[in-house]
Formats: structure tokens, sequence, C-alpha cells
């Protein structure tokens, strides 16, 4: 028995396709019914059935599933545990969406340190697509994102919501905005469908943008109204360069994480998407 049997076996919990393991493993199908072989020889008994109709664990295969994942997750402590003092026991990659990042970089940097902190932590901002496809090709550990592109081999969680909130160079209220200078934000389809429902008067705009730093930007340079982030709002008030419109509603944009199937139940992912999901939590709360 090795750790090459145990992970080719935990795939094929999920899959249970002996065709879709060897793609996501990068090896052929009769390389995947040979690790099989092997670990059900070690064990001396059957763990899977496969026929046309698909791949099912036999009795034996779901009392060892358990175990498999406890010498998995066992054989990962050790190494952890065995690299040298000093230097990070874990490499974890993270990509979060540019409005999460922002100013707010260091919170969400020490939430992940905090949750494992033997950590050697690559941070990047992107978009919701790349990110989704970047968990999926291996080339992110986990993506924090608004905009979940389902697929078969990730698996996504709800964190939380963000609240997004108008403020404006020139406008008190609602009813005094102005269409012809309104920037138009566009910071994922879920916020846009909530706009477009809540505000249609305000559905086009001159100038529009995706970024809230970008829009930020806008609004102290052009001048006019429009949606930002509640913290950069806040900051804008305490400028001076903008104030909150007193009868615009707030929109709350969901967040999720996402991480490969076969991660979802690896202790050093879900420590990290319980301490976002509680910092999510004290900032909208």
């Amino acid at each position: 028995m090795n750790l090459e049997q145990i992970d080719t076996f935990l795939d094929l919990c999920e899959t249970r396709s002996f065709n879709r393991t060897a793609n996501r493993l990068g090896v052929t199908q009769s390389t995947i019914s040979g690790r099989v072989q092997a670990l059900e020889a070690a064990l001396g008994c059957k763990l899977l059935d496969r026929s046309r109709a698909g791949t099912e664990l036999t009795t034996e295969g779901l009392r060892f599933e358990p175990h498999a994942r406890a010498l998995r997750n066992g054989w990962t402590a050790a190494g952890q545990a065995v690299r040298g003092a000093g230097t990070a026991a874990m490499a974890m990659r993270i990509g979060i969406q540019h409005d999460l990042l922002g100013d707010q970089v260091a919170a969400w940097v020490k939430a992940v340190q905090g949750a494992v902190p033997d950590m050697a932590l690559y941070v990047e901002a992107d978009y919701s697509a790349q990110m989704c496809a970047d968990v999926r090709d291996g080339q992110l550990d986990l993506a924090i994102h608004y905009t979940p592109k389902p697929h078969p081999d990730l698996h996504f969680e709800g964190l939380g919501e963000v609240a997004y909130v108008m403020v404006s160079t020139e406008a008190d209220d609602l009813g005094s905005i102005r269409p012809d200078s309104y920037i138009l934000p566009n910071y994922a389809p879920a916020f846009s469908a909530t706009h477009a429902a809540l505000l249609p008067m305000l559905s086009g705009g001159a100038v529009s943008s995706g970024q809230n730093a970008v829009i930020r930007g806008l609004l102290i340079a052009l001048g006019g109204s429009t949606y930002v982030l509640r913290e950069t709002a806040l900051e804008l008030t305490r400028m001076g360069a903008a104030r909150r419109v007193a009868g615009a509603p707030q929109i709350h944009q969901p967040v999720y994480g996402a991480v490969h199937l076969r991660n979802r139940h690896r202790g050093a992912h879900r420590r990290i998407l319980k301490a976002l999901r509680s910092l999510l939590q004290t900032r909208t709360g």
C-alpha cells in the first residue's frame, strides 16, 4: 500500500469513474486499474465494483474510505512535522477577488495565517472566471470570489457577503441622482442583476467599471455618483470626497470559496475557509 494507491482510491470515491480519475491524475486508465488492484490485494478485499453503469464502492470500500482519508491526512501532517524548523510547513496559493483584496489585504492574509500558522502563502488578485479555471487546473489551491463557474472538479461554498453602498459628490438623496453623471458599477453578474432590478433608472452610464478601486478613482477625478464597498464609502466620507446617498439601497454581493473537489475535506482548506467566513461575518456584522 502506498500514497499513490490511496490518492487514486480517494479520487475514485469522488468521481466514480476510472476515466475521469485517470484524466484528473494525469495517468492512463490501466495505471488506475493497477493501483486499485494492488490496493485491494494489500487489503485482501474488493473495494470497487466497476460496470457499464459506472463505479461504485463495495461495502468494504465504504468502510475503508474514512480510514484512507485519515491515512492521507496523517501522512500530510507527518511531512509538515519533519520539515525543518524555521521553514514553512505548507505552501498555499490563494486567489482573491480584486475588490476583496484592495485595502483589506492585511486582514485577509492575517486570517489565513491564523488558520494555518506554518504556511508559505502566495496571494494574487483576479476575477472569478480565471480563478475557477486556475483552481480546476491546479494553479491555485483555493479561490475566494464572487461568481462560481460550475465544473465537475470544483467544490463551492458560500462564505458570506459584502455590502456596496451608493455615494455621491453632488447629491444627498436618491431622488437627486443625475443619470448622466452616474458611474455604472459592474462588479459581478449577481450585483448587476440586483442593481438593474432596484435602480432601473440608473441602468446606463457613460463610464463603467468592475473594480472598486477604479470606480473610487473615477469618482474622485470626475465627480458624480456610484456604488462602492461600504469600507470605501466610509473612507470617502472621512476624506470629505463624497457622501452617502440617503434612500439608496445597499446591494449585497455573495462571496464564495472554491477548491478542487479532491481537496474539499482537507484540514488546511477547511480551516482557511472557516477563518475567511468568520472574517466576512465580522466585516458585515
